[in-house]
C-alpha cells in the first residue's frame, strides 16, 4: 500500500502546471521576435511612397512598376531586410529618405500588400 498517494497526486499536478507554464513561456518567446518589428506611420508611408518611390516605380518608369499589391507581406519584409537600392543588408540609401521615412514606407507596403487584410494600390 502506498503511504503517500495524496502527496504523489499533488506532486504530479504541480509538475504538470510547471510544464504548462514553461510551454507557454517558450511559445511567447518564439512569438515575440515576430511582433518586435518596428512600426511606422501608414499614412506617412503612403505619402513618402508616392513622393519618393513612384517617381521611378511607375509604368514606363526607370524601374519595375510597384504598388503595395505587387508583393505579399513576407515578400515586402524581405525587400526591406535585403536593403534593395544598395548593398544587401545595408538598408536603403539616404537619398530615398530618412530611416523613419523608409520605416513608414515599409509599414504602408506591408499593411496593404496583396495578402494583407486591407490590400490596396497607392493611387495616382
Amino acid at each position: 500500500m502506498d503511504p503517500f498517494p495524496a502527496f504523489r497526486r499533488r506532486f504530479r499536478k504541480e509538475a504538470q502546471m510547471k510544464l504548462t507554464k514553461l510551454a507557454v513561456i517558450a511559445l511567447l518567446g518564439l512569438a515575440l521576435p515576430l511582433s518586435a518589428e518596428e512600426k511606422g506611420s501608414d499614412t506617412k508611408g503612403k505619402f513618402y511612397f508616392k513622393k519618393s518611390c513612384k517617381t521611378c516605380h511607375v509604368k514606363g518608369g526607370s524601374a519595375l512598376e510597384l504598388t503595395p499589391l505587387s508583393k505579399t507581406q513576407a515578400q515586402w519584409r524581405k525587400v526591406f531586410d535585403a536593403g534593395r537600392h544598395g548593398k544587401a543588408g545595408e538598408g536603403f540609401s539616404p537619398k530615398f529618405g530618412t530611416p523613419e521615412q523608409i520605416r513608414d514606407i515599409k509599414t504602408f507596403l506591408i499593411n496593404h500588400a496583396s495578402d494583407s487584410p486591407q490590400p490596396e494600390t497607392c493611387g495616382g
